[in-house]
């Protein structure tokens, strides 16, 4: 009777076994990147297969052959604000991310195909923008495909796509000015006038040097005491030829500085004068 339940146990056991879930690694795991960009975001979505001593280029990824850009699922790529790539503006939304790697350059595609799964329903026509890169080598070898974005600055960043020794960077440039331009113009006719803001665009941005100075000047005027404003209107005036105003600029913010204490400012205002001599 005992081997009789012990044995009940033991077909018992097998058969829980057999019908559990095991969860088992990835073999390429699935990875999302988000990176502030402009005034919006970048997502990307894509899986990442690792090379197991495989030669990657030419043989696991095929030359001149339509890829997913890593593994299961095609690449997506979300844009929360509109872009340019390879010379076009993208609009928001989000697109397939496809690559056809070659030796020599590689082909880069935005697609409509959200539902794609890899390259499958993949269709020409839903393509966005078709553009070519050189591919670079890279000092060491990378076992697990990567992408990240590199370089990120206000107004560009890269996309970059690693892996074994080969390196792909696909500029992306923010497209902002002329919403920012907008939003600064109608804030400007309520009665919460954003000067500072509007100061850092139009000198940084814009290029508009007169009109940065003009709104610096009317930011000072409704906090006197910033000394962080004072010594920025100090560098626009430099940089419009006005040293003897700068210089003066620069004495305010100093003072106010010393008298708030902050040493980080009083350095940046000493530094500044000896570079007007």
């Amino acid at each position: 009777m005992k081997k009789i339940l012990m044995t009940g146990f033991a077909i018992a056991g097998f058969a829980l076994l057999s019908t559990a879930q095991v969860r088992m690694p990835a073999p390429s795991p699935t990875q999302t990147v988000k990176q502030e960009f402009g005034i919006g975001s970048i997502e990307l979505t894509y899986s990442r297969p690792v090379a197991k001593g495989r030669k990657i280029y030419g043989e696991l990824v095929p030359y001149n052959k339509l890829w997913r850009t890593g593994a299961n699922a095609a690449t997506k790529i979300v844009f929360t604000e509109p872009v340019e790539m390879g010379g076009k503006k993208i609009d928001t939304g989000s697109y397939v991310l496809y690559t056809i790697p070659g030796m020599d350059s590689w082909e880069i595609i935005l697609n409509k195909g959200l539902k794609n799964w890899g390259i499958d329903g993949y269709k020409e026509s839903e393509d966005v923008v078709r553009f070519k890169i050189e591919p670079r080598k890279m000092k060491n070898k990378l076992e697990s495909f990567t992408m990240a974005f590199s370089d990120v600055l206000p107004e560009s960043c890269n996309l970059d796509i690693k892996w074994a020794k080969t390196l792909v960077s696909i500029p992306i440039n923010s497209i902002f000015k002329d919403k920012v331009r907008a939003q600064l113009e109608a804030a400007m006719k309520t009665d919460k006038k954003p000067y500072w803001a509007a100061a850092q665009f139009y000198n940084e941005y814009d290029k508009n040097l007169p009109k940065a100075l003009e709104n610096v000047t009317k930011a000072i005027e409704a906090n006197d005491k910033a000394f962080w404003v004072w010594i920025y209107k100090a560098k626009i005036q430099k940089e419009m030829g006005d040293k003897a105003g700068a210089l003066e600029s620069s004495k305010r913010s100093m003072q106010l500085a010393v008298e708030a204490k902050n040493d980080d400012y009083q350095k940046i205002n000493q530094d500044f004068q000896k570079s007007l001599k």
